[in-house]
């Protein structure tokens, strides 16, 4: 008989509130945790699949669903996960905020995120626990790799835009940034405080890497493959309207720094010359994925 779902109501349009500050990075827990968190608004179709392979990796998951109006909900009975539930859908990055201090409180050390809508490939998991091991004190980024073509060419230059800005406020070279595929170290998570609202849905993603560094956390790249196929849905990504969103976030903290020209040196030049962090790894021997199987 399959375990029983667990779900609870996150209620209120406010996020959790922040957990006490822990002390600067450190040494690599004896005994880490680690939780996938999924954020999900309106992903019946897509949902499962996903879940059932987050599972095949690890044991514990956490789905939010964000206020679904479809059967988002029932989709995922009798899988052995928890599912938060928002009342009504408040964004992307409350949806995170949910899924990171449920995790917190299971006393987990890192967190894996993807998205709902199966554009990343769960298989990709221990990839990224891999190169926690090198670096665990570091955001892990699943780094897409897609070919220039015709249909998504404009999601490619966004996404390079935004890459370009956030890393300019964080002081170092990003790729990918809005990659939504991740590992975060729960130090961070509970040092971090940043707008979740919902004209922060895709803000978020972007503005945890800039702060992140400021608290000392920077982020590595990990190539993942990514091909083009049909979606069941269209992203909830708007490239104009997030990125001009992005680019004013990104923009408020540069005026606030002058500009900061010694972090716009660091970003185009790849040399760290703000508070540079010891032994900056470089993350070898993580073995690369087969060639996807998805459709």
């Amino acid at each position: 008989m399959p375990a029983k779902l667990h779900h609870s109501m996150v209620t209120g349009n406010t996020p959790i509130p922040f957990g006490e500050s822990l002390s600067p990075p450190g040494d690599v827990p004896a005994l880490p945790k680690f939780a996938v968190v999924i954020p999900a608004y309106n992903e019946a179709k897509t949902i499962r699949a996903v879940a059932e392979g987050a599972l095949q990796c690890l044991s514990k998951v956490i789905v939010v669903d964000d206020g679904s109006v479809d059967d988002t909900f029932q989709a995922l009975e009798g899988l052995p996960l928890t599912l938060l539930r928002h009342p009504t859908n408040l964004g992307k990055a409350a949806s995170l905020w949910s899924g990171f201090q449920h995790a917190l409180q299971q006393g987990i050390t890192a967190v894996v995120t993807l998205d709902g809508d199966g554009q990343h490939a769960p298989e990709d998991i221990p990839r990224l626990l891999k190169a926690v091991e090198q670096a665990y004190n570091f955001i892990i980024i699943g780094a897409r790799t897609r070919p220039w073509t015709r249909a998504i060419w404009h999601r490619i230059l966004a996404n390079r835009i935004a890459d370009f800005w956030i890393s300019w406020a964080a002081g170092y070279p990003i790729e990918d940034s809005q990659s939504g595929f991740r590992v975060y170290p729960s130090a961070l998570l509970r040092q971090v405080k940043i707008p979740t609202g919902r004209k922060n849905s895709f803000v978020f993603e972007s503005e945890i890497l800039i702060e992140g560094a400021n608290l000392g956390f920077r982020s590595l790249p990990l190539s993942i493959e990514s091909e083009p196929r049909s979606l069941p849905r269209p992203s909830y990504f708007r490239p104009i309207v997030d990125i001009s969103r992005i680019t004013l976030m990104v923009g408020k903290r540069l005026l606030s720094e002058g500009m900061a020209p010694r972090k716009l040196l660091s970003a185009v030049l790849g040399h760290v010359f703000d508070n540079p962090l010891p032994n900056f790894p470089h993350l070898t021997h993580v073995p690369q994925p087969e060639k996807s199987k998805r459709p």
